[in-house]
């Protein structure tokens, strides 16, 4: 059993803990992802390390409560058990040599880009933050993205926080001015990835996506997180646990994981109000 250290709400939907996970801690690294079950009959989930204190042997996991087991997650409290913590699982980021770099994370999706962010940083890394949100009240992490970043632009939907606009706009304003980076690494929704690389594309600077598709086992065996990806004119399949999560942004099919990451929402949606039915009756 894992036993949750630490919890705490970032906003209304997104929730943050420690799991004390010693042997995931020591060798986990920045873009690696766990898989985890909340509950004994529970289901696997993915969720990408956010974090990690080898000293004291915990990981740290941001998630958004969207489905069945996120919401039984959420309703775990500190000193609680979860049963099942793999890692870690998947291909480190690659940063070494790395002297300029721009992170775009979107929404929850910062919470993947943040030990990115911090790794650079560490690596003494020039590190330009560009992080988005649909409005004040989805902001997260907005302080420590500060401290790791030589420069930091906080654009939300509706202007209620930051900048107004997309997170295209700052990138597109450094661009055209001739700014250059080693590389732009970018997460978050597929939608707004895609953009980035339309974005980031003329430019010809490397631009790297963190996929994180329907996945099961996190093996490669159950084929669920596959991707198709268009390398020197052939289509080619990939699976996201085994060979990414990171991929070149400009060969990723994104209208095709799109497509496919929309196959189970209306089931996903009927699991969380299930979910949330059931803790309300344990609360009467």
């Amino acid at each position: 059993m894992y036993k949750i250290v630490t919890k705490k709400i970032l906003n209304p939907t997104v929730t943050m803990m420690e799991i004390e996970a010693p042997l995931v801690a020591r060798k986990a690294e920045a873009g690696q992802f766990i898989i985890l079950r909340a509950t004994e009959d529970g289901e696997r989930i993915p969720l990408t390390v956010a974090g990690y204190d080898r000293e004291r042997g915990t990981v740290k996991i941001i998630f958004q409560v969207v489905g069945a087991t996120t919401e039984a997650l959420n309703h775990k409290n500190e000193g609680d058990c979860i049963p099942d913590f793999v890692g870690p699982l998947g291909l480190p980021t690659e940063l070494e040599g790395l002297r300029e770099v721009c992170i775009v994370g979107g929404g929850v999706g910062c919470a993947i880009a943040l030990p990115i962010a911090e790794r650079l940083h560490e690596l003494g890394c020039k590190v330009t933050s560009v992080i988005g949100f649909r409005n004040k009240d989805l902001l997260i992490l907005e302080d420590e993205f500060r401290a790791v970043s030589d420069e930091l632009y906080v654009m939300t939907d509706d202007g209620s926080y930051g900048r107004e606009g997309n997170v295209c706009v700052p990138l597109n304003e450094m661009f055209s001015r001739g700014k250059r980076f080693d590389k732009v690494i970018t997460i978050g929704p597929l939608i707004m990835m895609k953009f980035v690389v339309a974005a980031t594309k003329p430019t010809g600077i490397p631009c790297d996506v963190s996929m994180n598709p329907i996945m099961i086992d996190g093996t490669g065996m159950c084929g669920g997180c596959r991707l198709t990806l268009n390398v020197d004119g052939k289509r080619v399949t990939k699976f996201a646990c085994v060979d990414g999560p990171d991929f070149n942004g400009y060969e990723v099919d994104f209208d095709e994981a799109m497509s496919r990451g929309s196959m189970y929402r209306d089931f996903e949606r009927h699991a969380y109000e299930s979910t949330c039915n059931l803790f309300k009756g344990e609360v009467k």
